[in-house]
């Protein structure tokens, strides 16, 4: 990870009329070209079912998502669209629009030195990967005269049968080394900073473990609702959305032994492990929750905001759930009896995504007879979005006569260490991709493994805990983490 992608390439990027090409992966290919991470000799070729859309159109379109990123030099953005993009409608995607498909690759690699080497970009709806991998497979897209890579969104599958059937479809055609399931938090430079962090530093990792660890505690919060993604998110809800992968990358990567080495196939197997280690998850320990109407977090006069069953989109008894927390245990040498906390929600007090370390107490309570000495656990917090860093609390004795502690706090930012910020979550992988580094992907095992692991939830059924939106999360989800 980390080198410069010397391979020029052609991505071919499917839903390219989207949200997620508008606002990540194209100003992820900018930065990387204008950082020179990227050739500049790469092509991107978008393809949509809008057949009437031209490239002047698809240009004018990049430019203003462009500009909504953030990027500003005019001159330099219309330069750039011109030079690399490409538009294709490809209708209902028949055998006659594959076949054209085919038709404007050739005449595009044919102009550029790309060495037909071709990334296939599934920036599409779940709904529609089967029937586009297999239009690519039966035209045989899946092997060129270079290396042909396919990149396929989350969620992967809908459940354990529908992830099986989708690795079953891929292997069809792809040989798994060209496959990348693609999980944009695994991108995040503090993602990455996790393993740095565990596997770097001596003093850390030897207390990883169930001698020293009392509970660990992954948080995403998310401070926004839906967003307009009603029709997406009443079909998956927050287990599907964010445990079965967000979540659970964050729990293998903090609960994996060390890999025998710093490259894919060792990381994936040790993740792997992991997750066959998780004791079945009992009823007791799973809260789920919905946000009814509430207030935004602050003081003085605060907005209203409407609760999830008054979304657009969204139907008046709908029992999708917003928030998720889990108590898991993972039934290995390392981590028997150490509780793992996983929680996640919408319209919550803050935007946070954490990793908490609770330390154990002192074996012994020496200060037990002095007032005011009361040991707090060492508690180590990995903030991995926004403001990214560690912070690490510790006990020392406060100045005076009176024997007392007080807790006190090192901290660490990334922004202050290194200036410039970290490089979003695209920008690395779509590198990652191109270099043929398959360290941050998903393999088709860990992506099974994961949904065997929460298949037994979604055959339950739940109980939702209302709350309010703009607040801390259910009441019940509280008393799971306390407990």
């Amino acid at each position: 990870m980390g080198k410069v992608a010397t391979d020029s390439c052609l991505f071919v990027i499917f839903g390219a009329t989207g949200d997620l090409m508008h606002r990540k992966l194209l100003p992820a290919l900018y930065q990387l070209m204008q950082d020179e991470l990227l050739p500049q000799r790469c092509r991107i070729l978008g393809v949509g079912r809008d057949g009437e859309l031209t490239d002047d159109r698809f240009r004018k379109d990049a430019r203003v998502a462009l500009g909504n990123a953030g990027l500003r030099d005019k001159h330099r953005l219309d330069g750039w669209c011109a030079a690399h993009l490409e538009y294709l409608g490809i209708g209902a995607g028949g055998p006659a629009d594959y076949a054209r498909l085919i038709e404007r690759m050739a005449k595009l690699e044919r102009g550029d030195a790309t060495s037909g080497n071709r990334v296939f970009y599934l920036a599409l709806p779940p709904a529609v990967f089967p029937e586009t991998i297999e239009g690519l497979g039966k035209v045989g897209l899946h092997q060129g005269r270079g290396w042909t890579r396919l990149v396929i969104e989350k969620p992967f599958g809908h459940d354990l049968n529908s992830a099986r059937r989708l690795n079953a479809l891929v292997h069809r055609y792809f040989d798994e080394s060209q496959v990348y399931r693609i999980d944009h938090y695994l991108g995040k430079e503090s993602v990455q900073n996790l393993l740095a962090f565990r596997f770097g530093n001596a003093l850390f990792e030897s207390a990883w473990n169930r001698d020293h660890v009392k509970s660990v505690q992954i948080t995403v919060a998310e401070d926004l609702g839906i967003e307009q993604r009603a029709r997406y998110y009443e079909d998956v809800g927050a287990l599907r959305d964010m445990v079965q992968n967000h979540l659970t990358q964050l729990l293998t990567l903090t609960a994996m032994e060390v890999p025998a080495a710093f490259e894919a196939d060792s990381i994936r197997f040790e993740k792997v492990k992991v997750l066959r280690s998780v004791a079945p998850i009992g009823s007791d320990a799973v809260v789920y929750g919905q946000y009814g109407p509430g207030h935004a977090p602050g003081r003085g006069k605060r907005k209203a905001l409407a609760g999830y069953r008054q979304e657009s989109g969204v139907a008046a008894r709908s029992p999708t759930e917003t928030f998720v927390a889990l108590r898991l245990a993972i039934d290995n040498w390392r981590w028997q009896g150490v509780p793992f906390y996983l929680s996640t929600g919408k319209r919550l007090a803050r935007r946070a995504t954490e990793i908490t370390i609770t330390f154990r107490s002192p074996p012994v309570a020496l200060f037990r007879t002095l007032d005011g000495c009361i040991t707090r656990n060492n508690v180590l917090v990995m903030t991995l979005q926004p403001n990214e860093g560690f912070d690490l609390s510790f006990e020392v004795k406060s100045p005076g006569e009176n024997f007392t502690l007080q807790t006190q706090h090192m901290d660490f930012r990334y922004a202050e260490a290194f200036g410039a910020p970290l490089a979003a979550g695209y920008e690395t992988l779509l590198r990652e991709v191109v270099q043929g580094d398959l360290t941050l992907f998903v393999h088709a095992d860990e992506a099974e493994a994961s949904w065997r692991l929460y298949a037994p939830l979604l055959r339950r059924r739940r109980t939702l805990h209302f709350y309010p939106a703009g607040g801390p999360g259910p009441d019940a989800a509280l008393r799971l983490m306390r407990h």
